[in-house]
């Protein structure tokens, strides 16, 4: 996995678990992603470096400004990558696991069309 998809897969699964509830630690991420914990721990520990992620006194993560951004963005796309496939009949459970694959290389040209046809 490259380095980009795999930090958008991982501030988007913080976003997502965020909605869900309140507080969210390393091990939420783990089991939402279906990833082990030490690499969740080792990704955490360079997110937060990066300056999109920290973690509080009691282990709660929170995305950072920047964080949220590169998340909401990813979530965004994800979302109506998954409505587009489905528009032109993909099963819904394809289209979401489709979208997560997609989501992180698709043109911002492209995306754009995507958003405008649902527009009309």
């Amino acid at each position: 996995m490259q380095a980009k998809e795999s930090r958008e897969d991982y501030l988007e699964a913080i976003l997502i678990l965020k909605l869900e509830k309140d507080k969210i630690r390393e091990v939420d991420v783990s089991r939402f992603l279906n990833y082990s914990k030490p690499s969740v721990s080792i990704a955490m520990k360079k997110l937060i470096k990066e300056g999109w992620v920290e973690i509080d006194e009691t282990h709660h993560l929170q995305l950072t400004r920047t964080g949220y951004a590169i998340a909401s963005k990813t979530y965004e796309k994800h979302l109506n990558i998954a409505r587009f496939l489905e528009k032109i009949g993909v099963t819904y459970s394809v289209a979401l696991k489709d979208a997560c694959k997609m989501e992180h290389d698709i043109s911002e040209e492209t995306f754009q069309k995507m958003k405008d046809f649902f527009k009309k």
